[in-house]
Parts: C-alpha cells; structure tokens; sequence
C-alpha cells in the first residue's frame, strides 16, 4: 500500500551518510538519488525512505506526532538500528524495549534532521 514515505532535510548529504549507515542495517541502499533526493531500498518492489529538501524552498520542518517505523527482523536488529542512529549522530528518543503490553519490541531516535524514526518488531 504504501510506495514511499519522504522525510524533509536541510542537508541532503548530512541525511544521505546518515541513512547510507542506517539502513544498510536493514539490507536497503540507495534506489535512487538527485539534486534535491535520495531514496533508498531494500529490493526495486519495496517502499523506499526518501530524504528530500522541500521544493518550496523553505527549510524543512519536523511534523508533530510524524514518525517513520522500519520493520526489523529481530530484537537484534533493533538494538543494532538504535545504536547505528545514535552512532550517526542521530538522538534518542527511547531505548530499545518492550512496548504496547509485549506486543512489540521497539527502539526510537531522531536522524540528523529531528525527524523522529522507530525501529521494531512485533512478537
């Protein structure tokens, strides 16, 4: 259903070395790039994460209650996203756990940006 959910950026090669580390821990590299983004995937069928400057022209905003969730495939590859964000130079925004009741193991951040970002995966 979904075929791509862009994120806003101030720094388009700041946001490209930030999502080249992160999301190479999901398997997903860069499906497509240009002078204003950089989309990245894991297979050409897949959604991608694209970090795009607005075409507006006016700086790009962190949304209120916006926020991006990568499916990991394990508790490990949760852990290990939070740590690559951080590493990055992203922020924390919860340490890698259980949330919801047991229902899922999550961890969440901030990249470079402020956009806020969850790693998970439902048990």
């Amino acid at each position: 259903m979904i075929g791509y959910v862009t994120l806003g950026t101030n720094d388009l090669a700041r946001a490209g070395e930030f999502y080249d580390g992160l999301l190479r821990v999901l398997g997903a590299q860069r499906a497509m790039a240009g002078d204003r983004m950089i989309a990245w995937a894991i297979r050409p069928d897949q959604p991608m994460l694209v970090a795009i400057m607005p075409f507006d022209g006016k700086p790009a905003t962190v949304g209120n209650g916006v926020m991006v969730a990568l499916q990991a495939s394990s508790r490990e590859q949760v852990d290990e996203l939070h740590r690559t964000a951080l590493a990055l130079g992203g922020s924390d925004e919860g340490a890698p756990g259980p949330r919801f009741g047991g229902v899922i193991y999550a961890a969440y951040f901030r990249d470079r940006d402020g956009n806020k970002l969850d790693a998970f995966i439902r048990l």
